[in-house]
């Protein structure tokens, strides 16, 4: 049994960050998602609802399972991805974005390559890997998520948009955010000429260096 100052608190998270998409140039409307997992249960924004018209009580609560156990909104078509994240990973929360430049780049590349440092901050590995076309609210678009995510927080969803996690939410949504970044930088360099792509060594002194400073890889991005 979830507290409901957990829920409570769960909620506002929810509304807070999802009203940020729309202004931080991630989502267009209702599109997008968010959650946050409380122990068995995971809080969800509903569906087809703008995000400044999100309530409290219209945030869906569900099982790991995918059994709706509270909240007066209807359950987002992308929830089987959501959970599909958070039995397989140790995500605690998840920010699913239609952001443009990501999906810009997923028509056009099979991953975003190293051309920054933060790439280390933003997924967690050398590239953002983009996951093939599956259709929206899909068993199989769960599935190439999941395995887009593999040694990853992050992954970029072909012709769709992009999704991000991390302990908390001010972290997956930030690691979204630089998701969109990463693939914005990398679009503009493409139409300059041959990107310069970080090696593998310098990527490993990058992290070496966080490491030395006890930045850890949530600064990463050289804050």
């Amino acid at each position: 049994m979830i507290p409901d100052s957990e829920r409570r608190a769960a909620a506002a998270d929810l509304i807070e960050y999802g009203r940020r998409l729309a202004p931080d140039g991630l989502a267009v409307g209702p599109a997008g998602n968010l959650s946050v997992r409380l122990g068995d249960v995971v809080a969800v924004t509903p569906s087809q609802i703008r995000y400044e018209e999100i309530t409290p009580e219209s945030i869906c609560f569900v099982t790991l399972d995918g059994e709706q156990v509270g909240g007066q909104g209807r359950l987002s078509a992308e929830t089987p991805m959501h959970l599909s994240v958070y039995r397989d990973t140790d995500a605690a929360a998840i920010v699913h974005t239609h952001s443009p430049r990501a999906v810009a780049a997923s028509t056009v590349v099979d991953e975003v390559p190293a051309v920054h440092y933060c790439v280390l901050r933003a997924g967690g590995g050398p590239t953002i890997r983009v996951a093939p076309y599956e259709r929206f609210g899909s068993d199989a678009l769960a599935r190439v998520a999941l395995e887009g995510l593999a040694d990853r927080t992050a992954v970029i969803l072909q012709n769709h948009g992009a999704i991000a996690y991390g302990p908390d939410l001010a972290e997956a949504y930030e690691r979204a955010q630089l998701v969109e970044w990463l693939a914005d930088v990398y679009l503009a360099a493409l139409g300059l000429g041959p990107p310069r792509i970080l090696s593998a060594e310098e990527l490993g002194e990058v992290a070496s260096e966080s490491a030395r400073r006890r930045y850890g890889a949530a600064q990463a991005a050289g804050r």
